[in-house]
């Protein structure tokens, strides 16, 4: 089986003013050949532009309309084909933060997550949490950023891309 590009982004908050996705953001999400979003898109737009670029597995978010909460779930597990990821868009606090999204997914090798706009990356054994901030709304963290992920040989990695 081929390699799985996964692009991951979340809390994109549009439309707002002139806000858009970088274009680097989007030139990675058109490569990928799986983009996952964490919620907080904000308005069902977003999600349709994503899925004009290609497929799209997604959750809804605290700021999300009512349309994306019918549409799209509060949490997920989806099997990548040899991985099998976790995804929610609040994860909850830090404090034990990998251990509990551990518990409350207990078939998932990794678990993506949005909410706080912080990029993150913490492993635990054979067992990973990652959020990948946000391509438009960097709040506290230093930087804008996507994360970028990779299915090969059943085991999935990431990476964040500053934009």
């Amino acid at each position: 089986m081929p390699d799985l590009r996964i692009a991951v982004i979340g809390d994109t908050h549009m439309p707002k003013g002139a806000r858009r996705l970088p274009e680097r953001c989007l030139e990675l999400l058109a490569d990928a050949d799986l983009i996952v979003h964490t919620g907080d898109f904000s308005e069902r737009s977003v999600l349709a532009q994503l899925q004009d670029l290609g497929r799209v597995i997604a959750v809804h978010g605290n700021v999300d309309s009512d349309e994306l909460r019918r549409e799209l779930p509060e949490r997920i597990t989806v099997d990548l084909g040899g991985a099998a990821l976790g995804l929610v868009h609040d994860a909850g606090p830090a404090r034990g933060r990998l251990e509990r999204l551990r518990r409350e997914f207990p078939e998932a090798d990794a678990v993506v997550f949005g909410h706080s706009h912080m990029p993150l990356h913490e492993r635990d054994g054979d067992f990973q949490i990652f959020n990948p901030g946000s391509p438009t709304e960097r709040r506290r963290a230093p930087a804008k950023t996507m994360g970028l992920g990779k299915l090969a040989d059943g085991e999935v990695t990431f990476q964040h891309v500053e934009l």
